[in-house]
């Protein structure tokens, strides 16, 4: 939630800011209504202050001489008009309420403008494109033909879109999921497994819409509560409505999750398979810290999440968000796009991480702070966020870029510790 001083003071800012990411909000209808909000406000606060003096009776006649004739009345007409006030309050507070959470956070100035992921900047590239001396298979191809992967049962059970995981994939996900687990443990972040439930109001807090046309996960009816899209929600919900203290921070956690996505529309060949999924499991880094540090900790994210894929042996670009494509959290965010053999027409690079710096966007609108000893008050901590990995794309990239000849895979060398096999057959 933007801080509505903030954006007084930056008006034109902000305007700037959602013409970037191509978002059209009214700017001057949310100052309207928090100067309708601020006078209501006022006119309540006079006729309470009415009601008290009256209330005192001759002892303060004083304090009711001050009173105008005209605008003096009984206390029983006081009372009613106080009621009225405060619904009119209640209902203007609860309008600039709900249109100020409708603001993104604010952008970084080395964000580049851009409308889609097309325009995202590449900032560099690592590891070396697989030269296949074969006709290479796409995860699919190899996940049907080694018994890996089964769409159709997940349809039968569930829908489009679910799968059951089969035989050695469901290891290599373990393995996958040990090693992860226990390089973040050694930089220092505590491990966690979440619920797969939120309440709407944690959701729509941390920046998803649980609700409307525009929602991307799984209400559940009647309970004012969702199915989670991801870990960061849990996490950031953890704390909401605390005061951490100074000595605490940073907190640091790498959570294991189920994750939801209802994936509306999204169909193709680019979406194919385990790419684009309405269930799956992602390891989620998250970070509360100082509002100094977060500049810091988003690149330490980052280099946390390219020694995986790099120790891995999985080719990928980093690439710096444009305006078009960070969520409303994001005052920041990379992707790690992976390089996938199988996608597209003749490889391409597809999504495999991402790292967000939120800045004080969710702890605002979750109310997380810390007490700053040299202030003497109570700040709002940064959040960032991270995908450790998504399990099922990290599936895709391994099973692409280490297939054989004979149609087998070969496992990455640090998964193999977690495993008592080195290919996949």
């Amino acid at each position: 939630m933007i801080d509505i001083k903030q954006l007084q003071e930056n008006y034109q800012s902000m305007k700037s800011n959602l013409s970037a990411r191509n978002i059209r909000i009214d700017l001057d209808r949310i100052i309207s209504l928090y100067e309708d909000v601020k006078s209501q406000k006022r006119e309540l606060e006079d006729m309470q202050g009415q009601l008290n003096a009256l209330s005192k009776g001759p002892r303060d006649s004083a304090l009711t001489a001050e009173i105008p004739p005209s605008v003096a009345m009984s206390a029983m007409t006081l009372k009613g008009a106080i009621i009225k006030a405060k619904e009119r309050f209640n209902l203007l507070d609860a309008e600039f309420s709900s249109c100020i959470r409708l603001l993104p956070n604010w952008t970084s100035s080395d964000v580049p403008i851009g409308l889609s992921d097309e325009d995202n900047l590449t900032v560099r590239v690592s590891g070396e494109i697989p030269k296949f001396s074969f006709l290479s298979k796409d995860h699919l191809e190899l996940g049907r033909n080694l018994d890996l992967l089964d769409f159709d049962s997940g349809a039968k059970v569930a829908g489009s879109k679910f799968y059951f995981l089969k035989n050695q994939a469901v290891f290599l996900q373990h393995a996958l999921k040990s090693y992860i687990f226990n390089k973040a443990l050694k930089a220092g972040f505590t491990p966690l497994q979440t619920p797969d439930i939120s309440y709407n109001h944690i959701m729509e807090g941390v920046g998803f819409s649980p609700k409307g046309d525009e929602s991307n996960t799984y209400e559940l009816g009647g309970l004012d509560k969702s199915l989670i899209a991801t870990a960061e929600i849990c996490i950031a919900g953890m704390h909401s409505d605390e005061v951490i203290d100074f000595a605490r921070l940073p907190l640091l956690y790498i959570a294991e999750s189920h994750c939801f996505r209802r994936e509306a529309g999204a169909s193709g060949k680019s979406s194919k398979g385990l790419y684009r999924v309405h269930q799956f499991e992602k390891l989620e880094l998250f970070v509360l810290c100082l509002p100094e540090d977060s500049a810091e900790y988003h690149e330490k994210i980052l280099a946390l999440q390219e020694e995986i894929y790099t120790e891995l042996g999985i080719p990928y670009r980093v690439v710096l968000n444009c305006t078009g494509d960070l969520g409303a959290p994001a005052y920041r965010k990379y992707d790690i796009e992976a390089w996938m053999p199988g996608k597209g027409t003749a490889g391409e690079y597809g999504e495999i991480t991402s790292a967000s710096n939120c800045t004080d966007y969710q702890s605002r609108r979750l109310n997380i702070k810390y007490k700053d000893p040299l202030l003497k008050k109570n700040q709002y901590v940064h959040t960032l966020n991270g995908t450790a990995s998504a399990l099922g794309r990290t599936m895709i990239a391994i099973l692409e870029n280490f297939q054989k000849a004979d149609g087998s895979v070969e496992i990455p060398e640090p998964l193999r510790r977690y495993l008592d096999f080195k290919d996949i057959v």
